[in-house]
């Protein structure tokens, strides 16, 4: 039973998609990982609770096919700030936000030394 649940979550696995964009922080890598790491010994895993792990795969399964998103189907593609999907991916992805943490950075240094210039009273106090 335990190479069944092994080979479903290889398929599962196979089927989700990699965000290129999200290095270090996309669910199917983060997925992958944890697969690798719960069946290290393949299909002679020994699986301690086998409804817990029947449960995440269908879970994991009904986020994958989109059951969700049919079931449930949005009116618009947008959200209220009138920003697509797409826009928020491109705004998400590590690169932007790495962006932003160094203009971030670029400001919060400029100001820690500007707040970190000796005055000309405390080197004389030295």
């Amino acid at each position: 039973m335990a190479s069944l649940r092994y080979r479903r979550f290889l398929k599962l696995c196979e089927e989700w998609p990699v965000d290129e964009t999200r290095r270090g922080r996309d669910l199917g890598a983060f997925l992958r990982q944890r697969v690798a790491q719960v069946f290290r010994e393949g299909e002679n895993t020994q699986i301690q609770d086998p409804e817990v792990c029947d449960q995440m795969y269908e879970s994991l399964n009904r986020i994958n096919s989109n059951c969700f998103k049919e079931k449930y189907p949005r009116l618009q593609d947008t959200t209220f700030t009138e920003i697509t999907a797409e826009e928020y991916r491109m705004v998400l992805a590590t690169d932007s936000l790495q962006q932003m943490d160094e203009m971030k950075g670029g400001m919060w240094k400029r100001l820690l030394n500007k707040f970190n210039a000796k005055s000309p009273q405390d080197g004389a106090k030295e």
